[in-house]
């Protein structure tokens, strides 16, 4: 963090020096203290730059040129989303900064730090990573310039991309750098992603470039074939007894394969995804014609197995990123291993007693596995960390309990969260994994949950019994959102975590009731949420408490309707919910809920020219009347929400004091403070006159007393000047 550090270290300069929008904490929830401390453990010295002034260059100057190279990375959140809210208002906290203070990172904070780092020591490689990084590896719709932009390479400049979980690819390219590799030369390390001219040699490709003219596709073998356990024949893919906070882990495209299962005729059989790489429509089509923009995301979002996936190219002018196959997740002892590195759990010391919030909510929880395979299309943790989940064993979880008692200041007794991305994925994976070494689905929940998934929760429900007889340990609470499509199918973990993991409110996430925007959201019917809520009452009734969900939506989804809306909002009023806080939905990048915002086409299904479009609210009046919709029971609303249902012609049906009614008519108060806002105009002012809008009355002189004031506008003669009617003259 400073030279005086290096000094007390013994240190003339750094090996590496890794970069980063957040304020530095050596914690595992945070990833810039997992990659530092896992080079270090390599043997490197490793120096680091949190959050610098990007006005210059002098700050990435700060600890002298590093012998290998840079890393990059905008911190834990991508910073145009931690800058700027759904509606794209920024931001004035950021919770990665000390003292909540915000405007402490640049926008598109990896693309202004590489330029500073390049700018300082033109010579040194930057290797770019992290979330912003991972999820503007092709050309994106970027939703706030509301455009497709090139991929972050080509706009940083760096000369790699790490992309996802970047322990295994980061270690090795550190170790070949080291070996005196040039940096230009490393492009076969899984998880990576780099520039270059032309298609590497020995590969041929795939033209997906058209949807009317596919290239041929070589069958991929099928999994079901002469099947047998062989696990004695060739070697595991994951090597348990290789540590890779001790050894550098080699990583061979050739040779990865992700099953310790093979086929008898395995090393016989054609894989197509060895030799071949696909062709992605270029960034210039996809700026410009949202089909194929569509098209390429949808392949994009089918090459993520890690044992099968082809790299993709894409062109970008007269040049190609290439981007080569996910790296082979962590084995159980590898996870123990990064977990159990020398952390000391709290902020670096020069923050002093300055608060950082996103440190005070994780301080005392636990990361228990990675990866989801949920699908979720709003959600870009797939696109980040994978679907295949990697869990630590229950001794290096019950250490890093252990650890939290030692060193965390103030410990109550009580861990907040044993989760992760998901509450209760723990050690769940495809019970067949031969057939998940070619399985190309985005979900293994939706629409039903898959017939391979394993879906015992006995490893989880052993894990939160063992914890809370830890000594010292009060409570383990469970934070993280419980995919309750799985958990009904195991009534013993809703009672376990009913009995003795609530704290009085449970969170869970349905997202929507309605089936439209449901199924855009790759979500289950509210048939599993009902399910669940019976269990969860039915146990806490048994353990004697009181306990309550506390469900959360989102708000103007792509494939919500006006009346979905509706439909939601009279459902939160039947259950008697009032929401404090509505989500709007927020297009991140390369999520596939972004693409159907972006293109409004359905290319959760094969895209063609004639696919099926999808409606999505767009535009900040529409955006803002669904989340109004959502928060009915707020009288700020209404006036915004009576308008929108006269128009609907719904105002009978949802406006007044009927049970079936949303919001009330507009009342004489309401009518009075809107008086007030309009300045007077259209209303009786406060010199009770009364004037049309539009109308400017001056009161520099005393006002005419030959007319009634307060009754009318008219002069006093007015009933005089009226033409005698056909009546009169009868009479």
């Amino acid at each position: 963090m400073s030279r005086e550090e290096m000094d007390v270290l013994g240190w003339d300069s750094c090996d590496i020096i890794l970069v980063t929008g957040d304020a530095y904490i050596d914690h595992p929830s945070f990833g810039m203290a997992i990659i530092g401390r896992m080079l270090e453990a390599q043997g490197f010295r490793v120096g680091i730059i949190a959050q610098p002034n990007w006005h210059s260059k002098d700050d990435f100057m700060k600890l002298g040129e590093p012998n290998l190279f840079f890393g990059v990375t905008a911190g834990n959140m991508d910073s145009m989303i931690n800058r700027y809210t759904a509606e794209r208002r920024m931001r004035h906290d950021d919770a990665y900064t000390p003292n909540d203070e915000g405007g402490k990172r640049p926008d598109r904070a990896v693309t202004v730090y590489t330029q500073r780092c390049k700018e300082a020591y033109k010579n040194i490689p930057v290797i770019i990573g992290g979330i912003e990084a991972s999820l503007r590896r092709i050309a994106h719709y970027d939703y706030w310039s509301d455009k497709v932009r090139r991929s972050v390479l080509f706009d940083a400049k760096a000369d790699l991309l790490i992309y996802g979980n970047a322990e295994r690819p980061l270690i090795e390219i550190a170790h070949r750098i080291a070996n005196g590799d040039d940096v230009k030369t490393i492009t076969d390390v899984r998880g990576s992603a780099f520039i270059t001219k032309q298609a590497l040699p020995g590969w041929h490709g795939i033209d997906s470039r058209s949807i009317d003219k596919p290239g041929k596709i070589e069958p991929i073998p099928s999994p079901y074939q002469d099947m047998t356990a062989n696990c004695s024949d060739e070697k595991s893919a994951i090597d348990d007894t290789a540590d890779i906070t001790v050894t550098p882990q080699s990583v061979s495209m050739v040779d990865f394969s992700a099953t310790k299962l093979q086929n008898k005729s395995w090393a016989d059989k054609k894989k197509p995804w060895l030799t071949t790489y696909i062709n992605l429509p270029t960034y210039e089509q996809v700026k410009d014609n949202k089909v194929l923009y569509a098209h390429a995301s949808r392949i994009f979002h089918q090459e993520v197995n890690p044992t099968s996936a082809k790299p993709l190219v894409q062109k970008h002018g007269d040049r190609i990123i290439w981007l080569n196959p996910p790296a082979k997740p962590l084995s159980e002892s590898e996870m123990d291993g990064v977990f159990g590195l020398p952390y000391q759990r709290v902020p670096h010391p020069s923050y002093g007693d300055a608060k950082i919030p996103a440190y005070d909510m994780i301080k005392t929880s636990i990361n228990i596995m990675r990866g989801c395979f949920g699908g979720c299309t709003f959600c870009s943790i797939t696109e980040h960390e994978g679907r295949i989940i990697q869990s630590r064993s229950e001794d290096s979880i019950i250490q890093e309990i252990e650890d939290i008692q030692a060193k965390v200041p103030g410990f109550t007794g009580v861990i907040s969260d044993l989760g992760g991305p998901t509450a209760n994925m723990y050690k769940l994976n495809c019970k067949s994994e031969k057939a998940e070494a070619t399985c190309r689905k985005p979900s293994c929940v939706w629409p039903t949950i898959c017939g391979h998934l394993d879906t015992d929760h006995t490893p989880t429900i052993n894990l939160y019994r063992r914890a809370r007889k830890i000594k010292g340990i009060k409570k383990i609470l469970i934070a993280s959102g419980v995919r309750y499509d799985l958990a009904i199918e195991n009534p013993e973990y809703i009672k376990e975590l009913a009995s003795h993991h609530v704290g009085g409110y449970l969170k869970i996430a349905p997202e929507h009731t309605e089936e439209g925007p449901l199924n855009s959201m790759m979500k289950p019917g509210m048939g599993s949420y009902n399910k669940f809520k019976e269990m969860f009452e039915h146990y806490s009734k048994l353990a004697g408490k009181k306990q309550y969900l506390i469900p959360y939506f989102i708000s103007a989804h792509p494939g919500t309707t006006d009346n979905d809306m509706i439909n939601l909002a009279l459902w939160l009023k039947d259950n008697d919910f009032k929401l404090d806080q509505v989500q709007n939905f927020y297009p991140s990048p390369l999520a596939s809920a972004t693409t159907l915002y972006h293109t409004e086409i359905n290319a959760l299904k094969n895209v063609k020219k004639t696919s099926d479009s999808v409606v999505v609210p767009k535009g900040t009046i529409k955006r803002r009347l669904h989340k109004a919709i959502l928060r009915y029971h707020d009288p700020a609303n209404w006036p915004l929400l009576r308008e929108a249902f006269t128009k609907m012609g719904l105002a009978r049906k949802l406006i007044g004091t009927a049970p079936g009614c949303l919001i009330p008519h507009e009342t004489h108060a309401e009518k009075s403070q809107q008086h007030y806002k309009n300045n007077g105009k259209g209303k009786n002012n406060a010199l009770g006159n009364k004037t049309s809008p539009g109308q400017k009355r001056s009161f520099t002189k005393k006002p005419a007393t030959n007319g009634k004031q307060g009754l009318t506008r008219f002069s006093a003669n007015q009933f005089n000047d009226r033409k005698p009617t056909a009546q009169r003259k009868s009479r």
